[in-house]
């Protein structure tokens, strides 16, 4: 079967007003008949370019918005990847990575801290209040925390400030002034209560391992706790 050839009316008149012109002993009428045909297809041929033009510019619009939506998936699965969904502080996965990497460039304090007898407010005042409590405590974080602090939660509970280039001295000041932030004023849910966090405090190299000065934090954390809570040790 021979294909179809799209353009055959195109040619046909093409053909016929080439051998219009090649004649010389042709009068006006024939001259303006094989116009007239040339016109027409050229016409129809106008209108069907058209049509494709707005029907390809139609479908490059469509993958535009179906691009665009697609990069706003991918950003928002590589967000919710690394952050945690209730208080939009990076998760454990996410701070491992950040200070693993902040390691191999240079030096990095680290803060660990969890909300003091949070048991007891979520026995007392059930869970959602546990939950408010949380995400309050990471909006107070944020308040005193500079530029390029990262904060994470790790834990139910328990949170870590990743704070690359810093020194000890400014990293248990620092950590001084979230402990008194979130204890300088009653929390909004349960109302009334004041609420307070331990912290720990360590200082690794360049070089060093995530997991050593994790540790180091934790257990400065411990030894806060041991003071009675509410504190800051190194």
């Amino acid at each position: 079967m021979a294909e179809h050839d799209l353009f055959e009316a195109e040619e046909s008149a093409l053909r016929a007003a080439a051998d219009t012109h090649a004649l010389d002993s042709l009068d006006a009428r024939s001259y303006r008949d094989a116009l007239g045909t040339l016109i027409t297809q050229f016409r129809r041929q106008v209108r069907e370019a058209r049509r494709v033009i707005m029907h390809s510019d139609r479908q490059e619009r469509e993958l535009n918005i179906l691009n665009a939506r697609l990069t706003q998936l991918a950003a928002e699965l590589d967000y919710k990847a690394k952050h945690d969904s209730l208080t939009g502080a990076y998760n454990r996965r996410a701070v491992i990575e950040l200070a693993e990497a902040h390691l191999r460039d240079g030096a990095l304090a680290l803060i660990v801290l969890d909300i003091d007898n949070f048991k007891r407010i979520n026995d007392e005042h059930g869970h959602p209040a546990g939950d408010a409590v949380i995400v309050e405590l990471v909006a107070r974080l944020r308040a005193v925390a500079p530029e390029p602090v990262e904060i994470g939660r790790v834990g139910g509970e328990e949170f870590t400030v990743v704070l690359p280039g810093m020194e000890l001295e400014a990293a248990v000041a620092l950590a001084e002034r979230m402990r008194a932030q979130v204890a300088s004023s009653p929390f909004d849910i349960p109302a009334g209560r004041i609420v307070t966090a331990s912290f720990g405090v360590s200082f690794t190299p360049c070089g060093g391992m995530f997991t050593e000065a994790y540790g180091r934090a934790d257990a400065a954390l411990y030894e806060a706790k041991r003071r009675g809570r509410n504190s800051v040790a190194s």
